[in-house]
C-alpha cells in the first residue's frame, strides 16, 4: 500500500481496536490485557504491516506529519495543562521518586554503554548515523518522556531508519517488560511499603483530592473550548516553526562549534520552545482549556505518533541484534534499582516508586494506566507527574545522548 490515507485509515482503526478492547469488561478482554500492556500492542500492531510487507514506512509520510505537526501539538497540550503548585502538593517523596527516575535513566545509558562496551565494544560501536549510540537517544526520549521525545531524538540525533527500527523495538519491549511486573505488583503494595518501611496514607489523602479535582474541572467540551485548544496548540505550534527557522541556521553560521550539541538542528528548537512555550501557558489562564479536555485531545496526538513508529518498528530485531537488547536491560536495570534504593531509604510508598518510574518510562501514555491500577481517581497524578517528564525528556535526553556520545568515544578508543 502506498495511499497514505488509506495506510493513516487502517493505523486509526487498530487504535480503535486496542482502546475498545482494553476498556471492555468481557472477561477474555480482561484476561487478555492483564498480561498484556495496552501500549506495547499500539506499537506491536502497526509493525505488522512492516514485517508482512504491506507497507514500506520509508515511502510514507505519515511519520514525518506526525512529528513535524502533532508531536509539537501534543508537547504543548500536555504541558499547558501541569500545575506545577499540584505537584509540588504531591509532596516530597512523589518528586524524588519521579526525580530519580530520570537520573536513572540519563546516567545509566552511558553506565550501559559502558559495561556492555568493556564486554562487546562492537555492540557500541559505529561511525556517522550508524553509531549506535544516535539510535539510544531515541531509547532515552522515550524512556523520560515519551513517544513525542523519542521521536524528537531521532530528529536531533538523527540515526539511520535501520537503526532506528531495531532501537524502537529494544524500547519497547525492555519498557513493557518492566510495566508488566510494574503492575504485577500492584496486588502486593502493601506487602513492598511494608518491605520498604513506607506510610501510604499520603496515597490516600491524595486519592481524595484527585477525586474532588476532577469533580470539580470536568466539563463537556463545546464546539469552541474544541476549536480554542485546537488554535492554541497549533498556533504555539506555528511560532516555534517560525522561531527554529531563524535560530538554527543563526547557530550554524555564527556558532559552529555548537554543532556537535546539535543546536544546529531545527527540529531541537521546535521541541524545546513548543515545551517552553507550553509550560509557560500553563501560568496562564490558558490552563484552564484542560477542563475541555486539552490533555485527552494531546494524547490522541502522541497515539497517532505512537502508531506512526510503531510502524517503522523491526520486532524480528530480537532475535537479530539480541545484544542491543542486553545494552537496554542494563539499562534499565540501573533504573529499576536505584529506585528501590531511593525508595527504601526515603520510605516511599511503591505507588510513588510505579507511578515515578512510568512518567518516565512510558510517559503520559502508561503512567495513568499504572495509577489507576491503584485506583481510577488516581490516574490523573500519573498524568501530572507524565506532564513533567515531557517538560523534562527534551532535555534530559539530550543530556543522555551527549553523555553517551563521550562513554562511546572512551569505549573505541
Amino acid at each position: 500500500m502506498t495511499n497514505d490515507a488509506v495506510i493513516f485509515g487502517i493505523l486509526i482503526a487498530m487504535l480503535g481496536f486496542v482502546f475498545w478492547s482494553s476498556s471492555s469488561k468481557a472477561p477474555l478482554w480482561r484476561k487478555f490485557y492483564k498480561w498484556v500492556p495496552m501500549l506495547l500492542l499500539c506499537y506491536f500492531l502497526p509493525s505488522l504491516l512492516t514485517v508482512f510487507g504491506i507497507v514500506d514506512p520509508g515511502q510514507s509520510r505519515l511519520y514525518f506529519v506526525a512529528s513535524r505537526y502533532l508531536l509539537p501539538a501534543s508537547l504543548v497540550l500536555l504541558t499547558i495543562s501541569v500545575d506545577l503548585r499540584e505537584v509540588l502538593k504531591l509532596g516530597p517523596k512523589a518528586l524524588i521518586m519521579f526525580s530519580t527516575g530520570t537520573v536513572g535513566v540519563v546516567l545509566g545509558g552511558p553506565l550501559a554503554v559502558l559495561l556492555v562496551g568493556m564486554v562487546r565494544p562492537d555492540l557500541v560501536g559505529g561511525e556517522g548515523p550508524e553509531a549506535v549510540w544516535r539510535g539510544l537517544t531515541t531509547v532515552a526520549g522515550s524512556w523520560i518522556g515519551g513517544g513525542a521525545n523519542q521521536a524528537a531524538m531521532k530528529e536531533i540525533f538523527a540515526p539511520t531508519n535501520e537503526l532506528y527500527s531495531v532501537m524502537v523495538a529494544v524500547d519497547v519491549i525492555v519498557a513493557e517488560v518492566w510495566m508488566l511486573f510494574l503492575l504485577l505488583f500492584v496486588g502486593k503494595a502493601k506487602q513492598i511499603d511494608a518491605r520498604l518501611g513506607a506510610d501510604a496514607s499520603a496515597v490516600h489523602e491524595l486519592q481524595q483530592k484527585m477525586e474532588e479535582f476532577s469533580l470539580r474541572t470536568a466539563r463537556i467540551p463545546s464546539s469552541v473550548d474544541l476549536m480554542v485548544t485546537l488554535a492554541f496548540s497549533f498556533g504555539v505550534v506555528a511560532a516555534c516553526h517560525w522561531a527554529a527557522d531563524l535560530i538554527a541556521p543563526w547557530i550554524e553560521v555564527t556558532a559552529p562549534a555548537l554543532n556537535k550539541f546539535s543546536l544546529n538542528s531545527k527540529f531541537f528548537w521546535l521541541i524545546v520552545l513548543a515545551t517552553t512555550l507550553g509550560v509557560g501557558l500553563s501560568f496562564t489562564r490558558a490552563r484552564e482549556l484542560e477542563g475541555a479536555g486539552a490533555s485527552k485531545i494531546g494524547t490522541v496526538f502522541i497515539f497517532i505518533l505512537v502508531a506512526t513508529i510503531g510502524m517503522n518498528m523491526d520486532i524480528t530485531a530480537l532475535l537479530e541484534h539480541p545484544g542491543y537488547f542486553a545494552v537496554g536491560g542494563v539499562w534499565m536495570l540501573f533504573h529499576v534499582l536505584l529506585l528501590f534504593l531511593v525508595g527504601y531509604f526515603i520510605k516511599a510508598p511503591y505507588f510513588f516508586l510505579a507511578v515515578g518510574s512510568k512518567a518516565n518510562i512510558g510517559g503520559a501514555a502508561s503512567a495513568p494506566v499504572v495509577a489507576a491500577a491503584f485506583h481510577p481517581s488516581l490516574a490523573p497524578v500519573g498524568v501530572l507527574l507524565a506532564v513533567l517528564g515531557y517538560a523534562l525528556g527534551t532535555y534530559g535526553a539530550w543530556l543522555c545522548g551527549i553523555l553517551m556520545q563521550e562513554v562511546s568515544r572512551v569505549v573505541a578508543g
